[in-house]
């Protein structure tokens, strides 16, 4: 499975941006997809995921500020991120896994895309 990841970009501390993330090979709808980021510095960190049922699952970092959602159509998955603070800037990477065993953390994935970079400037 291929996962390549757009729409980053530079925004002002309040703004919006919309990632997207498109899926090649596997079975798209039965994954769960999501995302997690890494701060220069920082530990790599969940974001948000959604469940092949539709659930989603935020950290509470986040949490009334993204939204994340899929559409298996066109196997791609999406983070609407309104109200931005310079603290979510980071590298961004799309995610997915075909099991829910192990926690909703950024290491329990299978399957990781490329970057795309977030700046929030204040």
């Amino acid at each position: 499975v291929q996962l390549q990841a757009s729409g980053g970009g530079l925004v002002q501390a309040g703004g919006s941006l919309r990632l997207s993330c498109v899926a090649f090979g596997g079975a798209f709808s039965s994954y769960e997809m999501g995302w997690i980021r890494q701060a220069p510095g920082k530990e790599r960190e969940f974001v948000a995921a959604i469940g092949r049922t539709y659930s989603e699952y935020y950290a509470d970092s986040v949490k009334g500020r993204f939204t994340v959602s899929r559409d298996n159509n066109k196997n791609t998955v999406y983070l609407q991120m309104n109200n931005l603070k310079p603290e979510d800037t980071a590298v961004y990477r799309c995610v997915g896994r075909n099991n829910v065993v192990f926690a909703r953390a950024a290491e329990n994935y299978n399957y990781y895309g490329q970057g795309t970079q977030v700046t929030v400037s204040s």
